[in-house]
Parts: structure tokens; C-alpha cells; sequence
């Protein structure tokens, strides 16, 4: 149980950062949908997808260039059928396009801080059992100060789509409630989840730019501030995880 308690109390600052991002959208004027607003989300989820996910997954003990494509080309491939599916009863239920694709991004957003509180978790776990809490310390940092931007990138095209600042920050602050829960799981099940975390990583990635690609970046390229703030959102998390990582 004290591991339990020290991946909790690791993952807890993450979290806060992500809800600190979604806060942002209270200060912020309204945007429309198209271009900006979307531009950034999608250059975050990029950036994240590549930065945090594929190259600390390729660093890891158990990755390797074969577990780190074939979790990238299942996460894209998952996506794209949940796609299909969607695409179907948008067409039954009259759902706009504009709500599938919000739906989209934050499925992948959130799905992408699940290894991510994982990784936090063990760490803190660890160091609560052997010591060494300087490291999980900065690992924390590195990932909540990321999850600043990705909180806004979450609840910014929300409230773009006509929802309540409230509602829209709600949104953002949960998509990183996994972070927590999923870190004392894998406090739980250390050894288990220590070698699954590098495939998760890469499935994760591949769901994540599998939404850029085919719903935001289209989205995005409608208008040249579209693609200016993409480029700013990928550029910012890149030195944000360059910088921290």
C-alpha cells in the first residue's frame, strides 16, 4: 500500500497541471471552431504523440522498433474504426461533423495520460519502496508542466463549439483524472505494467495522430492562422519536452 500512496501522491501534480490548462479557458475570449483554436490543439497532439510518447517508448528496455510500430499502427488503427463507426451514426443521429471530431480528440488525449500517469506512477512507487525521489520528481514536472497546454488544447475547442466555459473546463480537468487512477494501478502491478508501458505508449501515439491527421489538421489548414498556431502549438510542446525531459 505505500507504493500505492506514493504514486497518488506523485501523479496528483500532473493532474493539477492539466486542470490549471483547462482553467486557461476562462480568461480566454471566444474562438470559433475552424482554424486557430483547432490549429493548436492539433500541433500539441502532435507534438505530444512524437516527444512523449514514440521516442520515450523507443528508449525503454522492453521497446524496440517492432513493439513500438505494431502499438502505433493498432492505436491508429483502433481510431480509425471507432471512426467508421461514428461517421455511421452521425449519419443515423443527425450528430454534427464538428462534435465527432471534438469526441475524437479527447478520447485521444485522454487515452495518451493513461501511460503517462503510469510512468509517473511507478516512478514514485518505486522511489517510495527504494529511494531515490529526485528522479520521479523531475519525471512529475517534465510530464505536468506538458500537461499544461494539453488541458487547454482539450477544453479550448469545446467552448469554440458553443459549450459553457464551465463545461468545457469540467472536460479538460477530467481527461487528465486518468493520470492518478492509473498510476497507483500500476503501482499495483508493477512488474506487469513496467513492460506494457512501452507498447501502450506507441498505441497511444498512433491514436493520437491518426485524429490529427484524418479530423484537426484538415480542420486546422482551412485558414493560414490555423496553421501558424499549429506549428506554435507543436513548437511549444517540443521544447517543453525537450527542455524537461
Amino acid at each position: 500500500m505505500k507504493a500505492v500512496f506514493w504514486a497518488g501522491v506523485g501523479t496528483l501534480f500532473p493532474f493539477l497541471m492539466t486542470i490549471t490548462g483547462a482553467a486557461l479557458v476562462f480568461l480566454l475570449k471566444n474562438q470559433k471552431e475552424d482554424g486557430p483554436c483547432m490549429g493548436f490543439a492539433a500541433g500539441v497532439m502532435s507534438a505530444a504523440a512524437v516527444f512523449s510518447m514514440l521516442l520515450p517508448a523507443m528508449r525503454q528496455k522492453a521497446g524496440g522498433w517492432l513493439t513500438v510500430t505494431l502499438g502505433f499502427v493498432l492505436g491508429a488503427a483502433m481510431i480509425a474504426g471507432v471512426d467508421a463507426f461514428l461517421g455511421r451514426t452521425q449519419r443515423l443521429q443527425g450528430v454534427s461533423a464538428s462534435a465527432k471530431r471534438r469526441l475524437m480528440m479527447y478520447a485521444a488525449i485522454t487515452l495518451h495520460n493513461i501511460p503517462e500517469g503510469m510512468a509517473v506512477g511507478l516512478a514514485f512507487a518505486l522511489a517510495g519502496v527504494e529511494g531515490g525521489f529526485a528522479g520521479a520528481a523531475v519525471l512529475a514536472l517534465g510530464i505536468g508542466v506538458q500537461n499544461l497546454p494539453e488541458g487547454l488544447a482539450v477544453a479550448l475547442p469545446f467552448r469554440a463549439g458553443g459549450m459553457s466555459r464551465g463545461r468545457s473546463f469540467a472536460l479538460g480537468a477530467l481527461s487528465g483524472a486518468v493520470e492518478p487512477v492509473f498510476g497507483m494501478l500500476a503501482a499495483l502491478a508493477a512488474g506487469m505494467m513496467q513492460g506494457a508501458l512501452p507498447g501502450m505508449m506507441a498505441f497511444c501515439a498512433g491514436a493520437m495522430m491518426q485524429v490529427v491527421f484524418a479530423e484537426m489538421a484538415p480542420q486546422a489548414a482551412k485558414s493560414r492562422a490555423g496553421l501558424f498556431t499549429l506549428m506554435t502549438g507543436y513548437a511549444l510542446m517540443m521544447a517543453l519536452d525537450l527542455a524537461l525531459g
